[in-house]
């Protein structure tokens, strides 16, 4: 089939590389002209595990294609998924200029029947206002189609090839069976294709995001009060993981969530109520949980030094917001690189993917490391932000060589508390106790 996809963003770049991936001809569409000569060219735009193998396969085997020109890419597509940004505006709420922009312009070159399915991230309604556009701009057939995705940034090829359930959101019947088709290979397991109408399709995606988010809050507001009482975070985090009615997932307490889609979404969401006339208590709630618990972080490390933190050299492992990307977005490591600044204190970071997206916003206010264990020396603590695998097992005695002081804060909880009592570090993580 062939197919179009209308912005090579994070969602729109993976979503038409596996499209291709099980045969169809597939047209990426972007106006970043150097991006799209560099995607002719083999070179990803992005660091994602696994998708540079498909995108390169893809690409030689001629099923993968990238352009610029619109009109090329829509007019024998049988389908147009339009990715595009939908960045929060100052109020909270999703800036549809981008969608609404390119709906108008496909709505000018389509002639033929189009089933064009919104994949970004949208507000209820956003598929009226999609159709409405396009009905303005030309008398030819189409369907409207809402089909949010659920890539999670670090096994998003899994997700796609793999989907633990495909939303679909159209009354059309005619674009159902398209849409059945497209997305049969990647459900040959049993895995759902749920069929629904458009506002149910956007709302799904934000309420999971949002539930998420959710869950992640509680498990710090739970780790705050494990501190204040004595009681161990992990502990908790087992026993109520155990129960198949709350599951093990996204109860990991730490600095806060971050990314391009919880912090986004909810505020979106919770924006949408507000325009709805609904006071969403929950979604406030998380937001402000969620910003709060990286100045307590912060807040450790001020009141470990007496609150003066000037001329202290500090150690940062990890960048981006989640290991297995180079996506800082939202990112813990910049608010509290950004008060560690503030406090007058010297930042050394180390990355395995995001520091040059690090130094594109940052720049030489900060220095950055070849490797995980040179930016320790002589650094009065290292702070831990991001728990990617190489951070896990490291060489603790390299690490006390290093360190003026042998002190760890730990924002992801890596460390067995046994193991740094053995060692003999200053240890402070996040809902647990404090090794000294």
């Amino acid at each position: 089939m062939k197919i179009a996809v209308v912005g090579t963003g994070y969602v729109g770049l993976v979503t038409g590389t596996c499209l291709a991936e099980t045969g169809n001809q597939v047209a990426c569409v972007d106006i970043n002209k150097q991006k799209v000569e560099m995607m002719q060219n083999g070179k990803l735009p992005i660091y994602e595990p696994g998708l540079e193998l498909l995108f390169v396969r893809n690409i030689q085997q001629g099923r993968l294609h990238f352009t610029t020109d619109l009109a090329s890419a829509i007019a024998d597509a049988k389908i147009i998924f339009m990715a595009l940004p939908t960045p929060p505006g100052e109020d909270g709420s999703a800036d549809l200029s981008y969608v609404l922009g390119a709906a108008k312009d496909i709505a000018k070159l389509i002639r033929e029947y189009k089933v064009i399915v919104t994949k970004s991230t949208v507000p209820v309604g956003t598929a009226d206002k999609v159709a409405a556009v396009i009905r303005e701009n030309t008398n030819v057939e189409f369907a409207i189609v809402s089909n949010p995705e659920f890539l999670r940034e670090g096994v998003a090829v899994e997700d796609f090839m793999k989907p633990d359930r495909v939303i679909i959101g159209t009354t059309d019947e005619r674009a159902r069976r398209i849409m059945g088709e497209v997305y049969a290979p990647y459900v040959r397991q049993g895995n759902p294709i749920i069929f629904m109408d458009e506002r149910s399709s956007e709302l799904t995606k934000y309420a999971a995001n949002s539930f998420l988010a959710t869950k992640i809050s509680f498990m710090n507001e739970i780790a705050n009060l494990c501190e204040l009482v004595g009681a161990d975070v992990d502990m908790i985090r087992r026993g109520i993981g155990a129960d198949d009615r709350i599951g093990r997932r996204f109860l990991f307490s730490g600095i806060g969530y971050g990314g391009s889609c919880f912090p986004k979404d909810v505020q979106a969401l919770a924006k949408s109520s507000e325009e709805n006339q609904y006071d969403f208590k929950i979604l406030n709630a998380v937001m402000s949980v969620n910003k709060t618990q990286r100045a307590v972080f912060v807040e450790k490390v001020k009141k470990y030094f007496n609150g003066d933190l000037k001329g202290k050299k500090f150690a940062l492992w990890g960048l981006a917001f989640k290991p297995e990307t180079d996506d800082i977005r939202e990112a813990p490591a910049l608010f509290v690189i950004d008060e560690l600044l503030k406090a007058g204190a010297d930042v050394a970071v180390f990355d395995p993917e995001a520091m040059n997206n690090v130094k594109a916003l940052v720049g030489n206010k900060i220095s950055y490391g070849t490797d995980q264990y040179d930016v320790l020396e002589n650094a009065d603590a290292l702070l831990i932000m991001t728990e990617w695998s190489v951070f896990r097992t490291p060489d603790f005695d390299q690490i006390a060589k290093l360190l003026k002081n042998k002190t760890i804060f730990d924002g992801r909880n890596l460390y067995d508390l046994q193991k740094m009592i053995d060692c003999g570090f200053y240890y402070n993580s996040i809902g647990r106790k404090i090794v000294q």
